[in-house]
């Protein structure tokens, strides 16, 4: 009966969305505030029948109902009760309830939040979003549901996929979902503004928060997947340029590109056109990406689905909404009025030169993903495209990106010099000069481009800072006085220093990781030494365990430096009793940044193993980084200038309309 409950809120909230999505637009277009007024609360009433809807898909796997042909093929009731939650998203159907949940709980907040939003802005937006929301209920009412019975109920489920049974799965697709549709709220801004034909610094006050909070979210997820495929899947690794995830990299590259644009659009009224159209390639990026995943054209760890009909229809809503909001842009573009004028060499300059190679970044991404898959559909040929592509293309593209970093925000809006930014950035350079010495010193000069990599990413860390320091004016005003400044800054500009410092983290842990890590691969037997990086690794034999729902043979390892053991390590190898299939184990020690990361491969004739060692220096930097940049984002989100400039504007515009409509 649970069940049943959930499906039945699920068509109510089709029923409900159906009607958000056409009375609030046809209320702000007849300037009928009555029909406007309903849009929050649908919003709100269809986010509640989802989230009754997805509650009843929990408690099912939670109480292993396996009349349920979903619960049957991803639980099993002696999974560990944290894997029957995850176990709810861990599957296409399942993720695709999650998916309309958080669209769904974005809608409610526009709804909550947007109070002192234009009301035609509002109504228009939430229509937009209801939108999205219809089309995705429906694909999960008629190729995707839960829900579906089967009787006689199979006495036991056939498990989660094992190497989805980890707590990396538990945080990695809530996080990257929340970013994904995070970014059609901007969509839906974007649509709004080309319905109403408007579009303002204060559009952009309202639309960055959102992006932003979409950003982290992102970043997070992204972050998050990177670090548990490094230590799930045994392979050592941090990025495989998997298509799937350059699936979800693509919308970051685009929404950081329109984080930086809509900043242009809130400062000086500039790039307007073109910050519409990044806010409706965002999303379109993240509809990509959901296609990629769901309709079996990639073959990935990721992937769920490999039905053409679900592939078919997500590829109708991808040409629907990606073609149908292009279409009203090329419309309504030419009637939008373009911004303020401004010089090459200025701040909207650094950010425009951001901006264009962000989106080339991107294109080359997506081109790198895409390519094989068309060449197949065309002649048949499965061709591979893999790191050495993306390397020699997304890598240059990034170098001029990196090194334009700290000194976009030195520059003066409109028109600037080059030269008195360059000034402030004086020293920063020269401990970047110094960084590529040292580092070119200590390695003997073998890693010329390695040493370049370690001098950016000093440039790029030291000079996030630069701002900060020339607005404090410590030289001038002396230590006190400067410290009193730096505390008065807003936070914005605190978040965007932390996180170009963030940036500068991840690039530093890439280089290191990817010049100077060291490998080692034995076949060992009890008693057997490999050494790697200083470190002795003495293999003492493989000690078999059981889990829940798995057998393992668990490594004992001791770890020696100088002849003296420091701490044991543990790989293993688990086999999971129901599916019958193997996953690697692996284990990993930090010591400072470093990591020393161990995994066993297969068994040989004569009884030993294959171990697999690495020593990553500087690894953890990487993510470290990643989440230095979510810091950054979320003090800038929190900035009370901005969210008190868009209430403000807001409420001038609502009066303007309300006089527009008066006359």
């Amino acid at each position: 009966m649970i069940a049943e409950t959930g499906h039945y809120a699920l068509v109510l909230a089709l029923v409900l969305s159906l009607i958000q999505s056409v009375v609030p637009v046809w209320g702000a277009a007849r300037g009928d505030h009555r029909l406007m007024a309903t849009a929050p609360g649908t919003a709100i009433a269809v986010f509640a029948f989802i989230a009754l809807s997805f509650a009843a898909l929990t408690h099912a796997y939670v109480t292993s109902d396996f009349s349920l042909v979903n619960v049957w093929a991803n639980s099993h009731s002696s999974q560990p009760l944290l894997y029957k939650y995850t176990s709810v998203w861990g599957n296409h159907e399942g993720s695709m309830l999650l998916w309309v949940l958080i669209l769904g709980l974005f809608s409610a907040l526009v709804a909550l939040f947007g109070n002192s939003m234009p009301e035609r802005l509002r109504a228009n937006v939430l229509g937009a979003q209801a939108w999205v929301l219809t089309a995705f209920l429906l694909f999960i009412l008629f190729t995707s549901n839960p829900f579906e019975r089967q009787i006689p109920a199979p006495f036991e489920g056939q498990d989660l996929n094992p190497i989805l049974q980890d707590i990396g799965l538990a945080i990695h697709p809530p996080l990257l979902y929340l970013g994904y549709v995070g970014f059609s709220v901007t969509f839906s801004f974007a649509i709004a503004a080309m319905l109403s034909g408007r579009i303002d610094a204060a559009w952009a006050r309202w639309v960055r928060p959102w992006a932003l909070a979409a950003w982290i979210f992102l970043t997070a997820g992204i972050v998050m997947g990177s670090y548990w495929a490094y230590y799930e899947l045994g392979w050592g690794g941090f990025w495989f340029w998997d298509p799937v995830e350059n699936a979800s990299f693509i919308p970051w590259l685009v929404g950081t590109a329109l984080l930086h644009s809509a900043i242009v659009m809130e400062k000086r009224e500039a790039l307007k056109i073109w910050t519409i159209l990044l806010a409706i390639i965002t999303f379109s990026m993240s509809l990509l990406g959901t296609f990629l995943v769901r309709s079996g054209v990639l073959t990935s760890v990721h992937s769920f689905a490999n039905d053409p009909a679900r592939g078919v229809f997500i590829l109708m809503i991808l040409l629907v909404f990606i073609g149908g909001s292009l279409v009203l842009f090329a419309v309504r573009a030419p009637m939008l009025k373009s911004g303020s004028l401004f010089k090459p060499i200025s701040r909207e300059g650094a950010l425009v030169f951001n901006n264009l190679f962000l989106s080339t970044a991107a294109a080359t991404v997506l081109i790198g993903t895409l390519y094989p898959l068309f060449m197949e559909a065309v002649s048949g040929a499965k061709i591979s495209v893999g790191a050495p592509f993306f390397d020699m293309t997304f890598g240059p593209l990034m170098v001029p990106l990196l090194a334009m970093v700290p000194i976009g925000p030195l520059l003066s809006w409109k028109r600037s010099d080059f030269y008195p930014a360059m000034q402030r950035l004086f020293i920063v350079f020269g401990l970047a000069i110094l960084a590529v010495a040292v580092s070119l010193a200590v390695t003997r000069g073998a890693e010329v481009l390695a040493a370049l990599g370690i001098g950016l990413s000093v440039w790029v860390m030291l000079g996030a800072f630069a701002e900060i320091a020339t607005r404090s004016g410590f030289r001038k005003a002396g230590f006190a006085t400067g410290i009193r400044r730096m505390a008065g800054l807003p936070r914005s500009m605190w978040g965007t220093a932390l996180s170009h410092f963030g940036l500068g983290m991840t690039l530093l842990g890439i280089v290191m990781v990817t010049a100077y890590q060291g490998e080692a691969v034995r076949e060992v037997g009890p008693g057997d030494h490999v050494k790697i990086a200083g470190y002795e690794l003495v293999f003492n034999g493989l000690t078999p365990f059981s889990g829940p729902n798995f057998n393992a043979d668990v490594a004992s390892i001791d770890v020696r430096r100088g002849g003296v053991s420091r701490f044991e390590m543990h790989p293993a190898k688990r086999i999971y009793t129901t599916r019958g299939m193997p996953t690697t184990e692996s284990a990993i020690k930090t010591i400072g940044f470093s990591q020393l990361y161990l995994a066993l491969g297969d068994k040989s004739p004569d009884g030993k193993i294959v171990l697999r060692a690495w020593w990553k220096p500087l690894i953890t930097l990487i993510w470290l980084g990643g989440v230095m940049m979510m810091i950054g984002g979320g003090i800038s989100l929190m900035d009370r200038r901005l969210r008190v400039g868009a209430a403000r504007s807001s409420a001038a515009q609502r009066r303007k309309e309300v006089s527009d409509a008066s006359a």
